[in-house]
C-alpha cells in the first residue's frame, strides 16, 4: 500500500513515472542488455554500466524522497558495484530465480536496500513500478531486504555482520555439491568492525573457498563519523592478507577496474575486494558527508540532485 505523495514531490514523481514507461519491465529486456554488454568493447561496456548506474542513482533519490526515510549515502556509494555485478558478472536467470547453479549475491549492508531493489527491478525480478512502494506499509520492499518477499534476495540482512557468515555457508554448500556457483557478499566498511565477520574470514580461508568473493564498500564513513575515528580498520588490506585472503584493491566507481577485480580467484584463496568509494557519489552536496548516512533530501534538494544526475 502506497501513501499519498506530498504535493512538493509531484514534479519528480511525474518524471519518475515517465521514466518507468520507457524503462525495463521484464527479464527478457535485461537479458538483451546482458547480451549487448558481452558483445561490446571496453568503452561500450563502460557506457552501458554508467548509464544504468545513473538511472539507479536517480531512482534511489526518488524512492527515498518519496518514502521519507532511507540510507542514501551508502546507496549511492554502492551503486556502481551492484551495477557491475548484476550486468557484467553474476550468472543469474531472473526468469528462474531458483536456478540451482546460479551465482549467489548477498548485500550484507542491508540498510542500503534502495539501490539493491532498483538493481533487481532492472534485472527483471519484479516490475520497476513497485519501487515506489519502498518502505510503505505492507510493502515487500522493506528497509532491509527479505528473501521471503523479494525475488533475487538470497538472504535477509540488516543486523550487520550476518551476510558474510551466511555467504561462507553458501560457498561451502556449493563446494559440497560440486556446483560452479560463485558467491559474492557486499559489506560496508563500518560493518568490518563486527567480530562475526573476522570469524567468517578465518573460516573461509581455512576451507579454501576460492568460489567466494567479498566486496568492501570502503567509503570511509559510517553512522555518525569516519570509520577511522570510530574504530580504526587500517591497515585493512594487510589484515585481510594475514587472514589468508587474496586481496585486490580497486576504484569502486571505475567499471573496468571493478570487472577486473571480480574475476575468479587465481590463488585458490577466497577473494577480498576493497572497493574505494565516495559516500553520496554523484551528488555534490552529499559526497563524503557523514550526515547523509540516513538524511532524507527535501524536495528542493532532490530536484538539485536529479539535475546533477541528468
Amino acid at each position: 500500500m502506497m501513501g499519498a505523495a506530498p504535493s512538493s514531490l509531484q514534479p519528480y514523481l511525474e518524471e519518475w513515472n515517465s521514466m518507468l514507461d520507457s524503462d525495463v519491465t521484464e527479464a527478457g529486456v535485461w537479458r538483451r542488455a546482458r547480451e549487448s554488454f558481452e558483445s561490446a568493447d571496453s568503452q561500450g561496456k563502460q557506457k552501458i554500466l554508467r548509464e544504468r548506474a545513473t538511472h539507479t542513482r536517480r531512482s534511489v533519490l526518488t524512492m527515498i524522497s518519496h518514502a521519507g526515510m532511507g540510507h542514501i549515502g551508502g546507496d549511492l556509494s554502492v551503486t556502481d558495484i551492484l551495477t557491475t555485478l548484476f550486468i557484467g558478472v553474476l550468472r543469474i536467470d531472473p526468469e528462474n530465480p531458483e536456478w540451482p547453479d546460479r551465482d549467489r549475491f548477498i548485500l550484507s549492508k542491508g540498510h542500503c536496500a534502495a539501490s539493491f531493489y532498483s538493481t533487481l527491478a532492472y534485472a527483471g525480478y519484479f516490475a520497476p513500478a513497485e519501487l515506489m512502494s519502498f518502505m510503505q506499509p505492507l510493502s515487500a520492499l522493506n528497509g532491509h531486504p527479505n528473501r521471503t518477499k523479494v525475488p533475487g534476495v538470497e538472504s535477509n540482512t540488516g543486523p550487520l555482520g550476518h551476510g558474510l557468515p551466511i555467504g561462507v555457508g553458501q560457498a561451502i554448500a556449493a563446494k559440497l555439491l560440486k556446483s560452479p556457483s560463485r558467491v559474492f557478499v557486499v559489506l560496508g566498511d563500518g560493518e568490518m568492525q563486527e567480530g562475526s565477520n573476522w570469524e567468517a574470514l578465518m573460516a573461509g580461508a581455512h576451507r579454501g573457498l576460492d568460489n567466494l568473493t567479498i566486496v568492501i564498500d570502503r567509503n570511509l564513513l559510517q553512522q555518525g563519523d569516519r570509520t577511522e575515528e570510530t574504530n580504526r580498520l587500517e591497515p585493512l588490506a594487510d589484515k585481510l592478507t594475514s587472514f589468508g585472503w587474496e586481496v585486490r584493491e580497486a576504484d569502486g566507481h571505475d567499471y573496468s577496474a571493478l570487472l577486473d577485480a571480480f574475476l575468479p580467484s587465481t590463488t585458490g584463496k577466497p577473494v577480498a575486494v576493497i572497493a574505494h568509494t565516495t559516500k553520496g557519489k554523484g551528488v555534490s552536496f552529499m559526497e563524503d558527508r557523514v550526515e547523509w548516512h540516513h538524511k532524507v533530501p527535501s524536495a528542493e534538494e532532490t530536484k538539485r540532485a536529479l539535475a546533477e544526475l541528468a
